[in-house]
């Protein structure tokens, strides 16, 4: 009951100060005149105009082809018994009828934009896939055929092209580095095949990566996206398209508010080339990247943990060609400060094969610059190497580790006993893992991994950093050494 009393007096407290003339400033004045401005700033925009505006150029698009024969999707609880069941089952994968083996004709939905007046249509590569036919149909109802100029898996953009007899309505990019966390944007799309509708939110972040592929970058928003947005537009205040709604995160296959969208500098890029010969041609290094973090800094003596680790090079790339080995760490690439493995990835894909990127990196504690040609990627990368497959070996003590030479005179340190519970156990080892590497030297044989533990031990270091080969896979790992003997 007391804290009704309390809440009254505060509010005849403020009531007092914005009536009294005695109390009323210049410094209170202008506080009033700031938080006055700010409201303002912060008022949800009005997007009516804008929706006008960008409408005429925003697409459905219809997909028809081949596919396997399915289990009807389940649909959402929330989408159950009401008017959206039916829209679900149409449009959002669960297609009902027979079952069984045999082939069918599939059709799907997504969105698209106009970028081109004389026909160029943006989209999602998923939304057109593998298509034995594409249709799309423009605001104004008009139904055109369209042809696949090009789609890149890697970034989930696609190319289309559609003859309308002239041109028609286009929207133009804007700048996705400009957007701002808590910036208003504007989805329009064909969420559940329902049609032209406008959506919006704010940017909740940027730089999300969600595992669809190694040019993860993606904008986040809680502007509605549901199935049937793949490929719309995602505008800025201005009415430039900043982003292609790509993904959504939901539990349930519906919006919970959170949307990814492929940052239109990204995109840019890729549509760009697709315009122009139907690929795209991207830089390729040839190494493998991790991320560092505190422990495996100080197991490879890094002052900080900024920059891509190089985990690996294969044979005969251009990383190798350059001189790159395993444990550089990149902290530049040609302008781009290097913070992650996505930054340097990005710098590489966003120059031509061919071309010379500068990369600054730091090895053995000593900063050093490289010239890389880069190359294209090929087809079908080098086999990386087998598991060790030689059993007993030596032990390394207290870490839990059981070494043996690899067969064949193979250069590496087979493991061929995790014990449990131990340091290596905990840090992931196990067995059938290669060490190819040990604190600042190549591995050859088991007795170059102990001999490294010993001089990381001796050199007060807290860690020592091996890599590890699993499978075609390899990467670092920081075993600690604090308090262990041996």
């Amino acid at each position: 009951m007391s804290a009704v009393p309390h809440v009254c007096r505060a509010g005849l407290l403020a009531l007092g100060l914005l009536g009294g003339t005695a109390l009323t400033t210049p410094a209170l004045a202008q506080q009033q005149g700031q938080n006055q401005n700010l409201q303002a700033q912060i008022t949800a925009p009005n997007f009516a105009a804008l929706v006008e505006r960008v409408a005429p150029a925003v697409v459905r698009v219809t997909v028809q082809g081949a596919a396997p024969q399915m289990e009807a999707m389940e649909i959402p609880p929330e989408l159950r018994g009401t008017p959206l069941e039916e829209f679900f089952r149409r449009f959002g994968g669960g297609q009902g009828g027979p079952r069984g083996g045999q082939p069918r004709r599939a059709m799907g939905q997504g969105s698209g934009f106009i970028i081109g007046a004389e026909g160029f249509v943006v989209t999602n590569n998923h939304v057109v896939g593998e298509a034995s036919r594409v249709t799309v149909e423009l605001a104004d109802g008009r139904e055109l055929q369209a042809r696949v100029i090009g789609g890149d898996p890697l970034t989930d953009i696609a190319l289309l092209k559609v003859d309308a007899g002239g041109n028609l309505p286009t929207v133009s990019w804007g700048d996705s580095e400009a957007l701002r966390v808590g910036e208003p944007v504007l989805a329009m799309g064909n969420p559940f095949g329902l049609g032209g509708t406008a959506t919006s939110g704010i940017v909740s972040a940027r730089g999300r990566q969600i595992g669809a592929g190694p040019y993860d970058d993606f904008i986040q928003t809680d502007a509605s996206i549901n199935p049937g947005n793949s490929g719309g537009p995602l505008f800025n205040v201005n009415g430039q398209v900043v982003g292609v709604n790509t993904a959504i995160f939901s539990p349930s296959g519906g919006n919970i508010g959170i949307g990814f969208a492929v940052p239109s500098r990204l995109a840019q890029r890729v549509v760009e080339d697709l315009r122009d010969d139907g690929k795209v041609s991207r830089g390729w290094l040839g190494v493998s990247l991790q991320p560092v973090d505190q422990e495996l800094a100080q197991a490879l003596g890094l002052q900080d943990q900024r920059g891509a680790l190089v985990a690996s090079v294969e044979p005969g790339s251009p990383a190798a060609r350059a001189g790159l080995r395993a444990g550089d760490l990149v902290t530049r690439a040609g302008e781009r400060q290097v913070q992650n493995p996505r930054d340097l990835a990005a710098a590489v894909a966003e120059t031509d094969p061919g071309s010379q990127l500068a990369l600054t990196l730091r090895r053995d504690g000593q900063q050093q610059q490289q010239q890389v040609t880069l190359g294209t990627a090929p087809d079908r990368r080098a086999d990386a190497g087998g598991r060790g497959g030689a059993q007993g070996g030596s032990a390394t003590g207290p870490l839990g580790l059981a070494l043996a030479p690899r067969p064949g005179g193979q250069q590496g340190a087979a493991v061929t006993r995790v014990a449990p519970g131990s340091v290596a156990a905990e840090r992931g080892l196990q067995e059938g893992d290669v060490i190819l590497r040990a604190g600042d030297r190549d591995v050859a044989n088991p007795g170059d991994v102990s001999a490294a533990i010993q001089a990381a031990r001796q050199a007060g270091r807290p860690a020592v950093a091996l890599q590890i080969q699993r499978g075609d896979q390899r990467s670092f790992v920081a075993l600690p050494l604090t308090g262990q003997q041996g």
